[in-house]
């Protein structure tokens, strides 16, 4: 499962980026607020930060428009994946834009019906958002597997992003539902490296190291 992570702060994606274990990067409108720097600036730095997609949103809601935001998207870097909403004018911006070999990401789907309308406008990724799924009484996971048996069914190509992660059961529960990419806030990928276990362990094999009174270095 490939590792995105949803930010549009360059000294997290850095940070993360440096254990190799980064395949990507999303942001949204939101995210952008949040660094409080300027939308294109941002993602120029983050495409130049990691080789593989970077997702960045059109905020319009009418297909025209949402060309037009695209196409100064799409000159700022060749990783640039285009983030297009879940609408009927998202769709037909997708599908305009795949066929022209662009990357797109449909971002929030809440239903399996949807994923499936964006799988045939030929979406490179689609971001259901199991978080405020579960927020909302629904079940996100069950979301997931229900995209997958119909991707699995017909042999789509669109990578399910799962987005809107909360925590790591919900990375866990997606790797074993077999979700081809997960996107976290950096403090969910941190905790995944957190076990007790681990942490006792550590303490103790450098209580005994201490003993010997050797040194490495």
């Amino acid at each position: 499962m490939k590792f995105f992570v949803d930010t549009a702060d360059t000294n997290e994606i850095r940070e993360l980026a440096a254990t190799g274990l980064l395949d990507g990067v999303t942001t949204n409108p939101s995210l952008i607020h949040k660094s409080g720097r300027k939308f294109l600036e941002v993602v120029e730095e983050i495409c130049g930060i990691v080789q593989g997609p970077v997702s960045a949103e059109v905020v319009a809601l009418d297909h025209e428009t949402m060309m037009k935001e695209a196409a100064v998207l799409r000159k700022i870097a060749d990783n640039v994946c285009i983030k297009v909403p879940l609408t009927i004018d998202g769709l037909k911006t997708c599908k305009a834009l795949t066929s022209e070999g662009v990357m797109v990401n449909v971002t929030l789907c809440f239903s399996a019906n949807q994923a499936l309308l964006a799988a045939k406008a030929g979406a490179s990724f689609i971001s259901p958002f199991v978080g405020r799924h579960d927020d909302n009484g629904f079940d996100g996971m069950k979301l997931i597997e229900d995209i997958r048996l119909i991707y699995d069914n017909y042999a789509f190509d669109t990578e399910i992003l799962v987005a809107s992660v909360r925590h790591p059961i919900h990375v866990l529960e997606s790797a074993k539902i077999g979700a081809d990419v997960m996107t976290a806030p950096p403090s969910v990928i941190k905790a995944l490296f957190n076990h007790v276990l681990t942490e006792k362990g550590i303490a103790g094999f450098l209580a005994d190291w201490e003993k010997t009174g050797q040194s490495v270095l």
